[in-house]
């Protein structure tokens, strides 16, 4: 199986040695690292210090967000049949590929496979052991926070994988229509995992997969705060997908997410997201019945009711 990872960055010169001396050891065919209008050097570090590594970009201008950077890197990978998905500001342990492909090869309808996600500067702490979506919008990690003791060790499967670091299946992503690029940054990963479910694809956790993740290694380069994006987002995702009768469960979450934006002070990056989600959902909302439509998997299965 050829494998190749896809690493999307902006501004983030700092963190790829880590993250490049992470894949090295690990079997990949290509590495392709997407520069999504980063004003640092990148480009030229790269040509510099990694000539074999395939540089990509989204183009000129203004950065594009990293649902953009994700496909471009997809689509420049060749003809690799997986593409593993890994943030600047993650370094893989010896062995996460072997897992991760382990995983992707345990039955023949898994399109994805979630590892194992540890804080990087507290390696004992679960950062994500997979998605989980539920019916008021809101996308949770798996332990997240939680100490790895164990419980996070089993494989089986799990709703959906985080592509701060993932594998997926090549001709999975491309029958879900890849990472769509309405969501620019944040829950780009938790659409496309509701595609594959939709599509009938299923997603493996392969706990010996292990990744260390930084967090906020690309907030710096946002042009909106994260609590924006994810407001915006929710509201996007929900426009797309979700049937009206979820809708009140959604409005009961977002009253209480109103109520914690204003506790900590970032209740105008908050109303100006749900504005803007507000608009984007509109935008998307024609394509709800074509989804609809060529859905495998009707959305009350793809998101259960007790996740």
């Amino acid at each position: 199986m050829r494998t190749a990872a896809v690493v999307p960055v902006h501004d983030g010169r700092g963190w790829l040695p880590e993250c490049l001396a992470g894949l090295a050891g690990q079997g990949f065919d290509v590495v392709v690292v997407v520069d999504d209008g980063s004003r640092d050097g990148t480009a030229a570090w790269l040509a510099d210090e990694h000539p074999g590594v395939r540089l990509a970009t989204t183009g000129t201008g203004a950065p594009h967000g990293f649902a953009v950077a994700a496909q471009a890197g997809i689509d420049a990978a060749g003809d690799a049949d997986a593409v593993a998905l890994v943030n600047a500001d993650v370094v893989l342990r010896p062995g996460w590929l072997d897992a991760a492909r382990a995983g992707l090869a345990s039955g023949p309808s898994v399109g994805s496979v979630a590892g194992k996600m540890l804080r990087r500067h507290a390696p004992g702490t679960i950062d994500d052991a997979g998605d989980v979506l539920r019916r008021d919008g809101v996308c949770e990690q798996r332990g997240r926070l939680r100490d790895d003791d164990g419980r996070w060790d089993v494989a089986g499967e799990v709703w959906g994988a985080c592509a701060g670091a993932a594998l997926y299946r090549r001709s999975a992503l491309r029958q879900a229509g890849g990472f769509w690029a309405g969501y620019r940054n944040y829950l780009e990963d938790v659409d496309l995992a509701l595609a594959l479910r939709s599509a009938g694809w299923r997603c493996a956790y392969a706990p010996g997969a292990i990744a260390l993740h930084a967090g906020g290694g690309s907030e710096a380069g946002l042009p909106a705060p994260v609590r924006y994006w994810v407001a915006r987002n929710t509201l996007l995702l929900v426009a797309r997908w979700f049937p009206l009768r979820w809708w009140p469960l959604v409005a009961y979450r977002q009253a209480s997410w109103l109520v914690a934006a204003a506790r900590d002070g970032v209740l105008g990056a908050h109303l100006r997201g749900l504005r803007d989600g507000v608009a984007a959902g509109a935008r998307a909302w024609p394509g709800r019945r074509r989804r609809r439509r060529d859905a495998r998997v009707a959305i009350a299965e793809a998101v259960p009711a007790r996740p």
